[in-house]
């Protein structure tokens, strides 16, 4: 034992620290070879990092910001908000002369750089008719006496400068960052007196919010109706009929969106050809034509068409992976037909279920050429509202406060579905 123990001594050296060939530590140069290899690692997937971040991180990021972003009041009207913040709207009376002041100075220069307009349009989201006062106020200040007073030339150039509601607008919508948006979004606004409501004619999102939810659930749990049974047969059929039926599938795929909705257009209309051949097998009659199209159904009818493949693939994946022998050995146990296929078969295709769920939910929330289509006004998503302010109104904040909204709700019933299922069990295959 001695002989050992002298020998393993005499192989160490004299200060005990193993090195390698070159002398280094070995603990240091296995720390080095291992940062070496992250590094390579790191840059082998350096391209797929910029791109989800160039993507998909900076878009969502940019988004967040957007729906609180409001600086475009005090950029374009330093000075004003700075003598305005000493006013206040409860006192019933308009502001002092040197608060006109700053605005005619602030205006003098937001005309030269051509951008009055921007703060007009900004503060015409919140109370109608600013626009077209910062630009007929725009117009005039140019031929203002620059000596002053200015409190009289304002209310000759419009009417609106005498209104206590409009400078205290101005105030309310002065801060860098504004919860104003996130109210709209939820039909909400923020006045003197707080938050409140709006009218109950004006309160719009809440509704759309509910009837994006529970019209995706419905396309959703439509699609597993149709897409299961269609799944089942692919996976059992030999695999030359299952290949001819799963070109079928795909065919949508091949087709343009556009195409596959202008079809549900002339089916679905009175006069179309669903309504024509229930008229020729006697079903209804010619006066009781159903109303298939620019309303809820016709939305529901055309989502599940489209969205139907994201249901059969994962569920035929899953499918094609389950031995027929368990259900063989349950027959064999004495399990009826029906018992084999609850208690044994459908609790593996569980996860196939889950997969296809999440897609045709995810999808089809964020859809908005087909609602627009053919759903009228009581068959749009809120996704179309979004549309609306990006494209037309140009309301940006707006359109990213309802899109931040949207995203929490998928992320909270994303939450939900895995305390209940679990996202472990969803599975493509």
């Amino acid at each position: 034992m001695s002989t050992v123990s002298e020998t393993t001594q005499s192989a160490l050296p004299d200060d005990g620290v193993v090195r390698a060939a070159d002398g280094t530590p070995l603990k240091k140069s296995l720390a080095r070879a291992l940062r070496r290899e992250k590094l390579r690692s790191f840059m082998l997937i350096a391209p797929l990092l910029a791109f989800i971040i160039i993507a998909f991180v900076a878009p969502i990021a940019d988004m967040l910001f957007r729906s609180v972003e409001n600086s475009i009041v005090r950029d374009t009207l330093p000075e004003t908000v700075e003598t305005l913040a000493d006013w206040d709207p409860q006192s019933g009376e308009l502001p002092e002369e040197r608060v006109f002041a700053a605005l005619y100075r602030d205006l003098q220069i937001a005309v030269e750089q051509r951008i009055h307009t921007r703060v007009g349009s900004r503060l015409n989201y919140q109370q109608p008719g600013m626009s077209g006062l910062f630009r007929g106020t725009g117009r005039d200040v140019r031929r203002m006496d620059e000596a002053g007073p200015f409190k009289p030339q304002f209310l000759e150039a419009d009417e609106d400068w005498a209104e206590i509601e409009t400078w205290a607008v101005i105030k309310r919508y002065s801060p860098t960052y504004t919860p104003g948006y996130f109210l709209n979004a939820v039909d909400a606004e923020l006045t003197a007196e707080g938050v409140e409501l709006k009218p109950q004619n004006e309160r719009i999102y809440i509704t759309l919010f509910n009837r994006t939810m529970v019209m995706s659930l419905i396309i959703t749990f439509s699609c597993l109706l149709l897409g299961y049974p269609i799944a089942y047969l692919l996976a059992h059929l030999p695999m030359r009929s299952a290949n001819v039926l799963m070109i079928l599938v795909l065919l949508p795929f091949w087709t343009s969106l556009l195409v596959r909705t202008s079809a549900w257009k002339v089916l679905l209309q009175q006069q179309g050809v669903i309504n024509d051949f229930l008229v020729w097998i006697n079903l209804i009659d010619d006066a009781g034509r159903l109303v298939m199209i620019n309303n809820q159904t016709g939305t529901i009818i055309a989502m599940t068409h489209i969205l139907l493949p994201f249901m059969i693939l994962p569920l035929y994946s899953v499918m094609q992976t389950i031995s027929p022998s368990y259900v063989r050995a349950a027959k064999s146990l004495g399990a009826t037909d029906w018992t084999a296929f609850w208690r044994v078969y459908f609790p593996q295709t569980v996860p196939g279920i889950g997969a296809g769920a999440i897609l045709v939910f995810i999808l089809s929330i964020g859809y908005y050429i087909t609602p627009e289509l053919v759903g009228g006004t009581s068959g749009v998503f809120i996704s179309n509202r979004i549309a609306y302010h990006i494209s037309t109104s140009l309301n940006w904040g707006l359109a990213a406060a309802l899109g931040t909204i949207l995203l929490g709700l998928v992320v909270v019933l994303f939450w939900v579905y895995d305390r209940i299922v679990g996202i472990d069990n969803v599975k493509l295959g």
